[in-house]
């Protein structure tokens, strides 16, 4: 089964995660720093892609709290764009509220500082991201297969 790679963009970097052979478990990656400009990120992500054997992409989607999108979504979809013309497999989107809250506060509770979360928030974000999609999709097949 072709690896699934999530992705949890932001302004200053993207964090990364893979699922497992399976495709039922997300490992965190790494987190990619965007100081060079989307064509060098994009073109990192495509090396991730091929390393990995990646089948398809999920991309975290930063929606607003009521459900609807606004100035980070359009950034998003902005570097998607750019995105597609770097990967040809499946890129989609996964709502990602608040996962980035959900990924610090393990790490705020165990006492781990402030700068060291913000060296693998991302990759944690993304993990979620990740989880998340695994087991709706799962979830979703899992009805299909009962019909």
């Amino acid at each position: 089964m072709p690896c699934v790679l999530a992705l949890d963009i932001g302004d200053k970097t993207v964090g990364t995660a893979f699922s497992d052979d399976t495709g039922t478990m997300a490992l965190p990656g790494s987190t990619l720093l965007r100081t060079e400009g989307k064509r060098k990120t994009a073109s990192a992500i495509r090396d991730l892609v091929l390393q990995h054997k990646v089948g398809e992409i999920v991309v975290g989607l930063p929606l607003m709290m009521d459900g609807t999108e606004g100035v980070q979504v359009e950034k998003v979809k902005d570097f998607v764009a750019t995105l597609r013309n770097y990967v040809r497999i499946p890129i989609r989107y996964q709502d990602e509220r608040l996962s980035t809250l959900e990924a610090e506060r393990p790490m705020m509770a165990l006492g781990i500082s402030r700068q060291e979360r913000k060296q693998v928030v991302d990759s944690m974000a993304a993990s979620l991201i990740l989880q998340t999609y695994l087991s709706r999709k799962r979830s979703l097949e899992t009805e299909e297969s009962h019909e």
